[in-house]
């Protein structure tokens, strides 16, 4: 797949963009997977995700691992990174972060398989660790383990 034009309807690469204000205001684009067909599995690793606690306004800090095997459809990386960021004025808990995020990539790209790992770094002296997953992994496809260890002082 070598036809740019594949990538004309791509409105943030190769530009500058501003920063969304919110995750519903943030614009996820997708292009077509060159390799459709071929199952292999893709991962963004966000360790310096941030938003914000809904009650307090205080800041919550995690490291995000998104791993997908993609069918008709990939993620664009810099509406995804924008769309992180997104999340930076957001109020809500760990949980509605790590799983709209997850549901957000489903409805965008439609994958043969999507996993989530929000480690999230502790408020309050509890480290809250969120998973979220489409169904069990495609035949024949290797997914590594995420790497990310419970949380004993990470980084």
């Amino acid at each position: 797949m070598t036809d740019k034009s594949i990538y004309e309807n791509l409105t943030q690469l190769g530009g500058q963009t501003e920063q969304p204000q919110s995750p519903e205001e943030a614009v996820l684009e997708k292009v077509p997977n060159p390799q459709e067909g071929t199952d292999y599995m893709v991962r963004f690793t966000a360790p310096e995700f941030t938003s914000l606690c809904p009650i307090t306004g205080q800041p919550d800090f995690a490291h995000l691992m998104i791993d997908y095997v993609p069918d008709k459809w990939l993620v664009e990386s810099k509406s995804l990174k924008l769309f992180l960021v997104s999340f930076r004025n957001h109020g809500a808990f760990h949980e509605d972060c790590t799983v709209s995020i997850a549901k957000r990539l489903v409805d965008l790209l439609d994958p043969k398989w999507l996993r989530i790992g929000g480690y999230w770094y502790p408020r309050g002296g509890i480290p809250i660790d969120v998973f979220y997953q489409t169904g069990p992994v495609p035949d024949g496809v290797w997914i590594p383990e995420q790497g990310v260890p419970p949380y004993r002082g990470r980084g």
